[in-house]
């Protein structure tokens, strides 16, 4: 998991040697965009990045014919495409995650008849990379490409409870600066010792009632957890011989440790 800043050896924020000002601009338009999920006109976009209209012109023209941002109609407010998502998949290790992963997701969905969804750590929130939907017309699932609050989902917490000191005081830190409601620190550590003592997260969903989340971290070689496999189990009433919660926590369990070691993981 990367570090969410770096520091020079002399312990103050690095800077960069040489500038490349055409180039920070275009991430500037990136980065503000990301937050902007209904777009900015390019006045907007001029003014709170304190640039000219014109300047900030070329720069839209550039990203819009190479896909990486759209000029939505009606309003002319431009908001970013899918391309940096379709992007992160390309990247070998997130690729190769998916790709071990899938097959054994598959396999949950079809033996469960319930949805399991893959998550990661980006940028302060939870993000969905991979998803498969239960193969029968019933199920609860969470989109791909969803961004979770770290805090509020059994992802999240999962994540939070298996992370190196370092990036739990980083993603803790960056998850009080960012939060939109009060976080109680003691409780949020107790909750991530319970699950990092008994190696998973199973809970009532704090967003849809009736959900009951079941969360198994995927570890790296040092036992960090890189991502989670997750199912939003709901209890069927119409048929008697469908697969219980406990059936679902023993496959997530197995497909967990199976995936870990996939990609470099200590056996048990």
């Amino acid at each position: 998991m990367s570090k969410i800043s770096e520091t020079s050896k002399s312990g103050s924020a690095s800077k960069p040697k040489y500038r490349t000002p055409a180039l920070e601009k275009g991430l500037d338009i990136i980065e503000l965009l990301a937050d902007q999920p209904k777009g900015l006109s390019q006045g907007e976009i001029a003014r709170i990045l304190n640039r000219s209209v014109s300047e900030i012109f070329r720069m839209l023209n550039c990203l819009q014919q190479r896909g990486y941002v759209i000029l939505q109609k009606p309003g002319d407010r431009y908001g970013l495409t899918l391309k940096l998502f379709e992007l992160s998949h390309r990247h070998p290790p997130t690729r190769r995650l998916i790709t071990e992963a899938l097959p054994l997701m598959t396999t949950i969905t079809r033996t469960l008849d319930q949805s399991c969804h893959l998550a990661v750590y980006h940028d302060g929130r939870i993000l969905v990379v991979a998803q498969v939907d239960s193969p029968g017309g019933l199920g609860f699932s969470v989109r791909m490409g969803a961004q979770l609050d770290l805090s509020l989902t059994s992802s999240g917490l999962v994540i939070l409870a298996f992370a190196s000191k370092d990036d739990y005081e980083l993603m803790l830190s960056t998850l009080l600066a960012e939060s939109t409601v009060p976080i109680d620190i003691n409780s949020l550590s107790k909750r991530c010792a319970k699950i990092r003592k008994q190696g998973f997260d199973e809970s009532a969903s704090q967003q849809v009632r009736g959900v009951r989340n079941l969360s198994f971290p995927v570890l790296d070689f040092s036992g960090n957890a890189i991502a989670t496999l997750a199912i939003p189990f709901l209890s069927r009433i119409d048929d008697i011989n469908a697969p219980n919660i406990d059936e679902a926590r023993k496959l997530l369990s197995t497909a967990s440790k199976t995936l870990s070691a996939a990609i470099g993981a200590p056996k048990e």
